[in-house]
């Protein structure tokens, strides 16, 4: 298959759905590092361990920077595509991937709803096959129902078409 561009792609909201949920993460680690702290603090710990601390400290630093930014790039490299024959996902910053998912394939279809997702109004994906799972990870509602309506209509008329 050729690298063509995929039309269809994730909610609008997907980045501040993912900021938001990188941000509850982020301050639930700094909680647990300022705690680390205070006890290296109040029980005199090994020079070691306050140095351990800093890295730890360093590296959340980065990735709470990084997290600022990843969002609108996976918004950005994420597209999907169906028809009668196949799903295909195409995503990914670094590594970009490109899934071809047969409908004779798919065993089921499912949609999540998280509590952020909730403020949002917005649901995810997720598609079995007999070897792998693969989601799509946030599209508005309404489109996340009648996706997995239609893919598992496709499933199911390629599976009696078969027999």
């Amino acid at each position: 298959m050729s690298e063509k561009h995929l039309e269809n792609r994730l909610s609008v909201h997907f980045p501040k759905m993912r900021m938001i949920s990188d941000g509850l993460v982020n301050l639930i680690v700094f909680v647990v590092l300022a705690g680390l702290f205070w006890l290296n603090f109040y029980f005199e710990w090994p020079a070691w361990a306050f140095w351990v601390l800093i890295a730890l400290l360093v590296i959340t630093i980065a990735s709470t920077v990084w997290s600022l930014f990843e969002p609108m790039y996976l918004y950005r490299s994420w597209s999907y595509e169906y028809d009668e024959e196949y799903l295909q996902l195409k995503y990914g910053i670094f590594k970009k991937e490109w899934v071809t998912v047969p409908m004779t394939k798919i065993q089921s279809v499912s949609t999540v709803k998280g509590p952020i997702m909730k403020w949002f109004n917005t649901r995810s994906i997720k598609v079995e096959t007999m070897g792998s799972s693969h989601s799509i990870p946030a599209l508005d509602e309404e489109v996340a129902l009648q996706l997995r309506e239609t893919l598992a209509a496709f499933a199911k008329s390629k599976e009696v078409d078969e027999s």
